[in-house]
């Protein structure tokens, strides 16, 4: 545990910020997994619709540094190669 109260401040502005990642983090997941599931049913519509739900949340990540831009540029490119071409 830290001992000066700069570092106990430093401590909590850490774990909030990581709370917050990991929630930018689950939301991302659980888009994909939307992604996934709706490209499974065949739904084209669908799917098209959660792919612009992934790139948004992966943009919003990017910006807020949670990921490496290059990171989000590679998850949107694979992704989209998943959806049918037409």
């Amino acid at each position: 545990m830290p001992q000066r109260r700069s570092a106990k401040k430093e401590l909590r502005k850490v774990e909030k910020k990581s709370q917050r990642n990991l929630t930018i983090k689950y939301n991302i997941k659980n888009a994909i997994k939307k992604l996934k599931k709706a490209l499974q049913e065949n739904d084209i519509k669908k799917s098209k619709q959660t792919l612009q739900e992934v790139y948004k949340a992966l943009d919003k990540a990017a910006t807020k540094k949670v990921i490496h831009p290059n990171k989000a540029a590679r998850k949107k490119s694979r992704l989209s190669k998943l959806l049918p071409k037409k």
